[in-house]
């Protein structure tokens, strides 16, 4: 495999639980919620999935168990907002210092212990494809799915019903609630299925991008996935790209290490001030009013706005 192919390899692969998160949090966002407990689920997800791999011997039933505890955490922000009237941020918070100190906790006997993982699915004659062929049919499910992923729900969000439902109640939940919507049932939904695929990127983590178990295992990535969704415009196919850039950068940082020896404590925290600045210079080309000069199809790609009701408490007439 040449260097650069096996770059982009690295990076798809890499790429894989953050994709799935900023997928999973769009979908919440959407409905108006904030789901701000994304580094805490991330966490007691990614050991959920690696304590329960390690016991049964199937690092399946790790990743389906992820997503249960993902969809859990999910509801409790959820129910403390529809039927407490809670504030979405705070409850947020808190529970991402909660499930972390928990993570920490539970997770003293699982670190840094060989676990099970996925085994790369790899499909004859399509792998064969230069480029192409290891990056998309040449790797595990948890990254076959991820990708996957990214059309499914741009098509699910534009194109179909309920997702026209999900947006309308973020944007006007009594509007949609006039038109015979229930924008409270809509919420749960849309809240519960993002947290099951937050819980499936924290097991992506231990399952797949960073093998095992440790304290803070994720590294903080929660709140660099909330940012892509941000400055992504709640936009699938713009977070899907956000997230791929910090998969380059992750790379960039990587290969400089053998190069600068004495920035090896430096060079890791490079990706996330450049993410940061390659957010802002998209959200800032698409306030701009190039934007509206593109062609249809490709406003899809650079088009998003945030939900109007989005962090609100719900309004019911």
């Amino acid at each position: 495999m040449l260097p650069f192919e096996s770059s982009v390899v690295t990076v798809i692969s890499l790429s894989a639980p953050i994709i799935l998160v900023v997928i999973g949090e769009t979908i919440t966002e959407k409905s108006g919620v904030i789901n701000l407990s994304i580094e805490g689920t991330l966490l007691i997800t990614a050991l959920t999935a690696f304590a329960v791999s390690v016991t049964t011997g199937s690092p399946f039933l790790g990743f389906l168990c992820a997503g249960l505890v993902g969809s859990i955490a999910a509801l409790v922000i959820i129910i403390c907002d529809t039927k407490l009237g809670m504030d979405q941020i705070a409850i947020g918070f808190i529970l991402t210092i909660f499930l972390g100190k928990l993570s920490s906790f539970l997770g003293k006997e699982y670190v840094r212990i060989p676990g099970p993982y996925f085994q790369e699915l790899s499909i004859p004659i399509l792998k064969d494809i230069p480029y192409l062929g290891p990056s998309f049919f040449d790797q595990n499910i948890i990254v076959i799915f991820s990708f996957l992923m990214i059309p499914a729900t741009w098509y699910f969000i534009e194109k179909t019903r309920l997702g026209l439902i999900v947006k309308a109640v973020g944007e006007n939940p009594v509007s949609a609630q006039n038109r015979g919507i229930n924008p409270e049932k809509v919420r749960i939904i849309a809240t519960v299925v993002g947290g099951i695929l937050i819980g499936f990127g924290g097991a992506a983590f231990s399952l797949h991008a960073k093998f095992g178990w440790s304290e803070n295992h994720t590294g903080n990535y929660g709140w660099i996935c909330l940012a892509i969704v941000i400055f992504g415009g709640w936009n699938p196919i713009r977070a899907a790209i956000g997230a791929y850039s910090f998969g380059i950068f992750q790379i960039i940082a990587l290969k400089m290490q053998s190069v600068a020896l004495g920035l090896t404590q430096v060079l890791p925290l490079i990706p996330f001030p450049l993410m940061i600045l390659t957010l802002i210079f998209i959200q800032r080309f698409n306030r701009s009013d190039r934007t509206t000069n593109l062609p249809k199809i490709l406003n899809a790609f650079f088009g998003g706005q945030s939900p109007e009701n989005i962090g609100k408490p719900l309004e019911k007439n």
